[in-house]
């Protein structure tokens, strides 16, 4: 069986990262699993850069370009919706047609155009696509908030500075509602339950085949280390409690930072004694404001794209904090119960899913920063630490490990397989 899994980056971004691990896994458990990107930052040789230099930059300006034209002018939501109206044809490499099944995650900036998902569903090849977002069955938003439109049909779109009955959002939907009805059928994977039940809300993909996987993680790459021999090889403090908080951009709204910091002022005004003795690590690009955010120290540090090197800042820490306020199935939180850190989240999207309720974690009430402080207290204060340092490792390892994602994507390859004879 040959697969080639197609994702705008290899490496950079969680859906990137994600892809990657599966093509990894796969190719691990005896697959022959290639990769197609338009952005390669990996050296693996079974990943292929696309060519086209200048005019793969273009394809993703000009998708801006019309963003821009059709919200006269408007910079809002300029990079945070795609109309994926330019990419590239793949159907006529050889790493295609050499292919058994397509597998699709994340295309979006220009990679792959809505003609272009076309084509590859009238190629006849059996096609599963991984949806790390809403993109795949709204019109064009990768998280809806609290907008439901898309259970109908999307049209006057909050996203857009001026949305109308017949806007991008609804021309967008429109087309690619006629491409899940072209008489093909495509496998959709959320990577979450939560995920899963907002797809069978839409009339895209009404009657399609759906079902939910976790990401893959190496755990033997993500494994529990010694705190004290990391915390002295990152230049962190010995005498501290740390919190990690981490995000590709710290100051997206959506990963909820705000919440973080307000529920550190509340513990630093309601708990001194606690908040005298701690710290945050911020991994992601830096952000200036964080030093007047926190009323503790700021380690800051830079993106993270080395697994080994992101694993020994989980083990620096003594526990993780997720302040999303909307988030599929977050690979960090993976990444830290896989290293034994117990977890902090809000619950909200595919959060709930992973971290169990004071047994491996924290499930704070939605935006409460309140609770959210509640959270981090337990984690760092009333808990037998040890154990539910066990509970969080011994979870992401049978839950997420690679062993037992790639066994479940085979079933699907094999079912769309047999489909397509």
């Amino acid at each position: 069986m040959k697969v080639l899994i197609v994702n705008t980056s290899d490496r950079t971004g969680g859906a990137a990262i994600a892809a990657f691990r599966l093509f990894r896994a796969l190719r691990n458990n005896g697959v022959d699993a290639r990769m197609l990107v338009r952005d390669k930052k990996s050296d693996d040789p079974f990943v292929t850069q696309l060519k086209g230099g200048m005019k793969l930059k273009w394809q993703f300006l000009r998708e801006r370009l019309v963003i821009w034209l059709n919200n006269r002018f408007s910079k809002k939501n300029l990079f945070g919706v795609d109309i994926a109206n330019s990419g590239t044809d793949i159907t006529r490499l050889d790493l295609f047609k050499e292919a058994d099944i397509i597998h699709l995650h994340w295309v979006n900036q220009g990679f792959l155009s809505l003609n272009d998902i076309r084509a590859i569903v009238d190629s006849g090849k059996p096609v599963v696509w991984t949806m790390h977002d809403m993109w795949a069955f709204t019109g064009i938003c990768h998280y809806s908030g609290d907008c439901l439109k898309y259970s109908n049909y999307c049209h006057n779109c909050p996203q857009l500075e001026h949305p109308s009955k017949k806007d991008l959002s609804y021309r967008v939907f429109q087309k690619k509602y006629g491409i899940q009805y072209s008489g093909r059928r495509i496998y959709y994977v959320a990577c979450s339950r939560w995920l899963e039940q907002q797809a069978r809300k839409s009339s895209i993909l009404t009657g399609m085949m759906l079902t939910n996987i976790p990401n893959a993680i190496d755990t033997s790459v993500f494994c529990p280390a010694d705190r004290k021999a990391m915390r002295d090889k990152l230049g962190l403090p010995q005498d501290k409690k740390l919190l990690l908080f981490g995000s590709m951009k710290v100051s997206d709204k959506r990963k909820g930072v705000d919440y973080l910091a307000s529920a550190c002022q509340q513990i630093w005004k309601q708990f001194p004694a606690v908040g005298k003795n701690l710290g945050v690590v911020v991994f992601g690009k830096k952000d200036e404001r964080l030093a007047q955010m926190f009323p503790f120290p700021i380690y800051e540090m830079n993106y993270i794209d080395d697994e080994k090197k992101l694993a020994e800042v989980y083990n620096a820490v003594d526990l993780f904090v997720t302040p999303s306020l909307q988030d599929n199935l977050p690979n960090t939180i993976v990444e830290a119960m896989a290293c034994g850190i117990p977890c902090v989240g809000f619950n909200v999207g595919g959060i709930p899913q992973m971290i169990e309720h004071r047994h491996n974690g924290y499930i704070a009430g939605y935006k409460s920063a309140f609770d959210l402080a509640n959270g981090i207290l337990w984690g760092l204060t009333t808990i037998d630490y040890d154990s539910v340092s066990r509970n969080a490792r011994l979870y992401a390892v049978e839950t997420y490990s690679e062993s037992v994602a790639s066994a479940h994507y085979l079933k699907v390859y094999e079912e769309a397989l047999k489909a397509s004879k």
